[in-house]
Protein backbone atom coordinates (compact mmCIF):
# COMPACT_ATOMS: atom_id res chain seq x y z
CA UNK A 1 0.00 0.00 0.00
CA UNK A 2 1.78 3.54 -1.35
CA UNK A 3 2.02 5.97 1.62
CA UNK A 4 -0.34 9.24 1.55
CA UNK A 5 1.91 11.68 -0.52
CA UNK A 6 1.80 15.07 1.63
CA UNK A 7 -0.22 17.76 -0.53
CA UNK A 8 1.84 20.76 -1.30
CA UNK A 9 -0.08 23.91 -1.32
CA UNK A 10 2.73 25.88 -2.69
CA UNK A 11 2.81 27.92 -5.93
CA UNK A 12 2.41 24.98 -8.04
CA UNK A 13 -0.95 24.60 -6.59
CA UNK A 14 -2.19 27.90 -6.99
CA UNK A 15 -2.93 28.25 -3.30
CA UNK A 16 -0.94 30.28 -1.34
CA UNK A 17 -0.61 29.86 2.51
CA UNK A 18 -1.54 32.97 4.35
CA UNK A 19 0.83 34.00 7.41
CA UNK A 20 -0.87 34.56 10.41
CA UNK A 21 -0.33 38.15 11.74
CA UNK A 22 -0.81 40.00 14.82
CA UNK A 23 -4.82 41.28 14.82
CA UNK A 24 -3.98 45.38 14.71
CA UNK A 25 -1.58 44.70 11.54
CA UNK A 26 -4.36 43.84 9.31
CA UNK A 27 -5.83 47.77 10.59
CA UNK A 28 -2.75 49.36 9.84
CA UNK A 29 -1.98 48.09 6.59
CA UNK A 30 -5.61 49.13 5.31
CA UNK A 31 -5.25 52.79 7.34
CA UNK A 32 -1.52 53.70 7.77
CA UNK A 33 -2.17 57.04 9.17
CA UNK A 34 -2.88 55.29 12.23
CA UNK A 35 0.76 54.69 12.42
CA UNK A 36 1.41 58.58 12.28
CA UNK A 37 0.25 59.47 16.12
CA UNK A 38 1.87 63.22 15.19
CA UNK A 39 -0.41 63.14 11.84
CA UNK A 40 -3.52 62.25 13.42
CA UNK A 41 -3.07 65.00 16.85
CA UNK A 42 -2.16 67.55 13.93
CA UNK A 43 -5.33 66.80 11.89
CA UNK A 44 -7.09 67.23 15.32
CA UNK A 45 -6.03 70.03 16.03
CA UNK A 46 -6.68 71.58 12.53
CA UNK A 47 -10.46 70.02 12.79
CA UNK A 48 -10.86 71.97 16.21
CA UNK A 49 -9.75 74.95 14.97
CA UNK A 50 -11.55 75.04 12.16
CA UNK A 51 -14.70 73.80 13.85
CA UNK A 52 -14.17 77.33 16.31
CA UNK A 53 -14.05 79.36 13.13
CA UNK A 54 -17.21 78.01 11.27
CA UNK A 55 -19.04 77.94 15.12
CA UNK A 56 -17.46 81.06 16.76
CA UNK A 57 -20.89 83.31 17.01
CA UNK A 58 -21.91 80.21 18.97
CA UNK A 59 -18.81 78.90 20.51
CA UNK A 60 -17.59 82.43 21.81
CA UNK A 61 -18.63 83.54 25.27
CA UNK A 62 -18.84 87.07 24.55
CA UNK A 63 -19.02 89.26 22.13
CA UNK A 64 -15.27 89.84 21.08
CA UNK A 65 -15.70 93.86 20.79
CA UNK A 66 -17.57 94.07 24.13
CA UNK A 67 -15.68 96.57 26.20
CA UNK A 68 -15.64 96.84 29.92
CA UNK A 69 -12.90 99.00 31.15
CA UNK A 70 -13.75 98.06 34.88
CA UNK A 71 -12.99 94.53 33.83
CA UNK A 72 -9.46 95.51 32.26
CA UNK A 73 -6.75 92.86 32.49
CA UNK A 74 -8.01 90.34 34.00
CA UNK A 75 -6.10 87.87 34.82
CA UNK A 76 -7.29 84.15 33.32
CA UNK A 77 -9.46 82.22 35.66
CA UNK A 78 -6.42 79.76 37.62
CA UNK A 79 -4.82 83.42 38.24
CA UNK A 80 -7.57 84.17 40.17
CA UNK A 81 -9.60 85.83 37.32
CA UNK A 82 -13.23 85.46 36.75
CA UNK A 83 -15.07 82.06 35.28
CA UNK A 84 -16.73 84.95 32.90
CA UNK A 85 -13.44 85.45 31.39
CA UNK A 86 -11.58 81.93 31.61
CA UNK A 87 -8.31 83.93 29.62
CA UNK A 88 -8.77 87.07 31.28
CA UNK A 89 -9.65 90.27 29.44
CA UNK A 90 -7.15 92.96 27.00
CA UNK A 91 -6.49 96.58 28.15
CA UNK A 92 -10.23 97.82 26.78
CA UNK A 93 -11.80 95.10 29.15
CA UNK A 94 -12.60 92.65 26.50
CA UNK A 95 -12.52 88.65 26.39
CA UNK A 96 -9.45 87.26 24.98
CA UNK A 97 -10.91 84.21 24.36
CA UNK A 98 -13.78 85.44 22.50
CA UNK A 99 -11.32 87.41 20.44
CA UNK A 100 -9.15 84.25 20.27
CA UNK A 101 -12.00 82.38 18.67
CA UNK A 102 -13.20 85.19 16.23
CA UNK A 103 -9.33 85.73 15.17
CA UNK A 104 -9.30 82.13 14.14
CA UNK A 105 -11.76 82.52 11.87
CA UNK A 106 -10.71 85.65 9.89
CA UNK A 107 -6.76 83.88 9.84
CA UNK A 108 -7.89 80.86 8.52
CA UNK A 109 -9.94 81.87 5.80
CA UNK A 110 -7.59 84.51 4.18
CA UNK A 111 -5.27 81.24 4.42
CA UNK A 112 -7.54 79.34 2.71
CA UNK A 113 -8.66 81.67 -0.10
CA UNK A 114 -5.04 83.10 -0.49
CA UNK A 115 -3.65 79.43 -0.97
CA UNK A 116 -6.83 78.25 -3.46
CA UNK A 117 -6.53 81.58 -5.40
CA UNK A 118 -1.99 81.59 -5.27
CA UNK A 119 -2.29 78.23 -6.53
CA UNK A 120 -4.72 78.34 -9.19
CA UNK A 121 -2.67 81.48 -10.36
CA UNK A 122 1.02 80.22 -9.55
CA UNK A 123 0.31 76.84 -11.01
CA UNK A 124 -1.43 77.77 -14.67
CA UNK A 125 1.53 79.96 -15.19
CA UNK A 126 3.93 77.43 -14.42
CA UNK A 127 2.31 74.87 -16.36
CA UNK A 128 2.35 77.29 -19.20
CA UNK A 129 5.73 78.21 -18.92
CA UNK A 130 6.96 74.90 -18.85
CA UNK A 131 4.85 73.56 -21.61
CA UNK A 132 5.26 76.26 -23.89
CA UNK A 133 9.04 77.12 -22.99
CA UNK A 134 10.94 79.57 -25.82
CA UNK A 135 9.51 83.25 -25.13
CA UNK A 136 6.76 82.37 -22.88
CA UNK A 137 8.72 80.62 -20.39
CA UNK A 138 11.82 83.63 -20.13
CA UNK A 139 9.21 86.47 -20.28
CA UNK A 140 6.93 84.44 -16.76
CA UNK A 141 10.42 83.09 -15.61
CA UNK A 142 11.54 87.06 -15.40
CA UNK A 143 9.04 88.03 -13.72
CA UNK A 144 9.14 85.40 -11.56
CA UNK A 145 12.55 86.74 -10.94
CA UNK A 146 12.03 90.04 -10.27
CA UNK A 147 9.11 89.34 -7.77
CA UNK A 148 11.58 86.91 -5.64
CA UNK A 149 14.20 89.51 -5.27
CA UNK A 150 12.14 91.23 -2.80
CA UNK A 151 11.31 89.73 0.63
CA UNK A 152 7.75 88.37 0.58
CA UNK A 153 7.13 90.12 3.82
CA UNK A 154 8.32 93.28 2.57
CA UNK A 155 6.28 92.75 -0.69
CA UNK A 156 3.19 91.91 1.51
CA UNK A 157 3.59 95.06 3.32
CA UNK A 158 4.02 97.15 0.33
CA UNK A 159 1.05 95.90 -1.02
CA UNK A 160 -1.17 96.16 2.06
CA UNK A 161 -0.39 99.68 2.41
CA UNK A 162 -0.55 100.38 -1.14
CA UNK A 163 -4.32 98.51 -0.80
CA UNK A 164 -5.38 100.21 2.31
CA UNK A 165 -7.40 98.17 4.97
CA UNK A 166 -9.78 95.53 4.53
CA UNK A 167 -10.17 91.76 3.95
CA UNK A 168 -10.57 91.94 0.64
CA UNK A 169 -7.66 94.05 -0.09
CA UNK A 170 -5.14 92.07 2.31
CA UNK A 171 -6.23 88.57 0.27
CA UNK A 172 -5.02 91.00 -3.12
CA UNK A 173 -1.85 91.36 -1.33
CA UNK A 174 -0.83 88.19 0.41
CA UNK A 175 -1.58 86.34 -3.02
CA UNK A 176 0.02 88.54 -4.93
CA UNK A 177 3.08 87.92 -2.88
CA UNK A 178 2.70 83.78 -3.33
CA UNK A 179 1.86 82.99 -6.33
CA UNK A 180 5.90 83.18 -7.80
CA UNK A 181 6.59 80.56 -5.49
CA UNK A 182 3.86 78.10 -7.06
CA UNK A 183 4.75 78.88 -10.99
CA UNK A 184 8.71 78.15 -10.00
CA UNK A 185 7.97 74.73 -8.57
CA UNK A 186 5.19 73.94 -10.97
CA UNK A 187 7.33 74.88 -13.96
CA UNK A 188 10.23 72.46 -13.05
CA UNK A 189 7.95 69.77 -12.86
CA UNK A 190 6.35 69.99 -16.00
CA UNK A 191 9.66 70.38 -17.84
CA UNK A 192 10.29 67.28 -16.61
CA UNK A 193 6.82 65.28 -17.57
CA UNK A 194 6.95 67.11 -20.99
CA UNK A 195 9.93 64.69 -22.21
CA UNK A 196 8.04 61.97 -20.74
CA UNK A 197 6.89 59.06 -23.37
CA UNK A 198 3.33 59.13 -22.89
CA UNK A 199 3.37 63.03 -23.61
CA UNK A 200 5.18 62.96 -26.63
CA UNK A 201 3.20 60.07 -27.98
CA UNK A 202 -0.22 62.04 -27.04
CA UNK A 203 1.19 65.36 -28.99
CA UNK A 204 2.23 63.19 -31.76
CA UNK A 205 -1.42 61.51 -32.62
CA UNK A 206 -2.39 65.51 -32.54
CA UNK A 207 -4.19 66.49 -29.16
CA UNK A 208 -4.53 69.77 -29.05
CA UNK A 209 -2.29 71.58 -26.32
CA UNK A 210 -5.60 72.54 -24.03
CA UNK A 211 -5.77 68.57 -23.75
CA UNK A 212 -2.33 68.26 -23.34
CA UNK A 213 -2.80 70.73 -19.88
CA UNK A 214 -5.80 69.85 -18.51
CA UNK A 215 -6.32 66.33 -18.87
CA UNK A 216 -2.31 64.85 -18.47
CA UNK A 217 -0.21 68.05 -17.58
CA UNK A 218 -2.37 69.08 -14.48
CA UNK A 219 -3.04 65.86 -13.11
CA UNK A 220 0.34 64.92 -12.56
CA UNK A 221 1.48 67.91 -11.01
CA UNK A 222 -1.44 67.82 -8.26
CA UNK A 223 0.20 65.92 -5.88
CA UNK A 224 3.20 68.09 -5.81
CA UNK A 225 0.75 71.21 -6.01
CA UNK A 226 -1.28 70.12 -3.03
CA UNK A 227 1.87 69.32 -0.90
CA UNK A 228 3.06 73.03 -1.85
CA UNK A 229 -0.25 74.15 -1.07
CA UNK A 230 -0.53 72.90 2.37
CA UNK A 231 3.21 74.02 3.69
CA UNK A 232 2.64 77.59 1.69
CA UNK A 233 -0.83 77.92 4.06
CA UNK A 234 1.29 78.08 7.08
CA UNK A 235 3.51 80.96 5.66
CA UNK A 236 0.30 82.65 4.68
CA UNK A 237 -1.07 82.55 8.41
CA UNK A 238 2.17 84.20 9.52
CA UNK A 239 2.39 86.86 6.70
CA UNK A 240 -1.34 87.76 7.76
CA UNK A 241 -0.89 87.85 11.46
CA UNK A 242 3.06 89.84 10.61
CA UNK A 243 0.75 92.25 8.50
CA UNK A 244 -2.10 93.09 11.00
CA UNK A 245 0.92 92.89 13.98
CA UNK A 246 2.46 96.20 12.00
CA UNK A 247 -1.19 97.71 11.31
CA UNK A 248 -1.74 97.38 7.79
CA UNK A 249 -3.53 94.30 7.84
CA UNK A 250 -7.60 94.34 8.31
CA UNK A 251 -9.46 97.14 10.47
CA UNK A 252 -8.74 97.19 13.83
CA UNK A 253 -12.22 96.37 14.93
CA UNK A 254 -11.98 92.89 13.41
CA UNK A 255 -10.26 90.63 15.93
CA UNK A 256 -7.37 89.27 14.64
CA UNK A 257 -4.55 87.02 16.30
CA UNK A 258 -1.83 89.57 14.49
CA UNK A 259 -3.68 92.46 16.20
CA UNK A 260 -3.98 90.99 19.63
CA UNK A 261 -0.07 90.56 19.77
CA UNK A 262 0.22 94.75 18.77
CA UNK A 263 -2.52 95.11 21.51
CA UNK A 264 -1.08 93.32 24.04
CA UNK A 265 3.03 93.68 23.54
CA UNK A 266 2.80 97.34 25.57
CA UNK A 267 1.47 95.35 28.60
CA UNK A 268 3.88 92.01 28.79
CA UNK A 269 5.30 92.78 31.81
CA UNK A 270 1.89 92.70 34.21
CA UNK A 271 -0.59 91.14 31.37
CA UNK A 272 1.83 88.12 29.28
CA UNK A 273 -1.83 86.82 28.46
CA UNK A 274 -2.14 89.00 25.97
CA UNK A 275 0.49 87.94 23.72
CA UNK A 276 0.90 84.41 25.20
CA UNK A 277 -2.31 82.95 23.75
CA UNK A 278 -2.79 84.29 20.25
CA UNK A 279 1.18 83.60 19.98
CA UNK A 280 0.61 79.90 21.31
CA UNK A 281 -2.80 79.84 19.08
CA UNK A 282 -0.65 80.79 15.77
CA UNK A 283 2.36 78.28 16.33
CA UNK A 284 -0.04 75.37 16.99
CA UNK A 285 -1.90 76.07 13.82
CA UNK A 286 1.20 76.69 12.05
CA UNK A 287 3.14 73.90 13.41
CA UNK A 288 0.18 71.13 12.88
CA UNK A 289 -0.26 72.50 9.34
CA UNK A 290 3.33 71.57 9.06
CA UNK A 291 3.02 68.36 9.92
CA UNK A 292 0.35 67.23 7.81
CA UNK A 293 2.38 69.05 4.67
CA UNK A 294 5.02 66.72 5.71
CA UNK A 295 2.79 63.89 5.14
CA UNK A 296 1.48 64.36 2.61
CA UNK A 297 4.82 65.33 0.91
CA UNK A 298 5.84 61.85 2.14
CA UNK A 299 2.38 59.96 1.09
CA UNK A 300 2.90 61.41 -2.43
CA UNK A 301 6.59 60.34 -2.38
CA UNK A 302 6.65 57.04 -4.47
CA UNK A 303 9.96 56.18 -2.84
CA UNK A 304 8.41 56.42 0.43
CA UNK A 305 7.15 53.01 2.43
CA UNK A 306 4.21 52.85 4.70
Amino acid sequence: MDEALPVNHGAGSGREARPVGTPGRGLLARFPLLRRPPVLLSGLVLALFLAAAVLAPLLAPHDPNLQSLRDRLAPPVWLGGSPEHPLGTDNLGRDVLSNLIYGSRLSLTIGLVTMVLSAAIGSAAGIVAGYYGGTTDTVIMRVVDVWLAFPSLLLALIFAAVLGQGVTSLIIALVLTSWPLYTRVIRSEVLSLREREFITAIRALGSPHRRVLTRHLLPNVLPLLLVLATLQLGVTIITEASLSFLGVGVDPSIPTWGSMLSDGRRYMNNAWWLTAFPGIAISIVVLAINVCGDYLRDRFDPRSRF
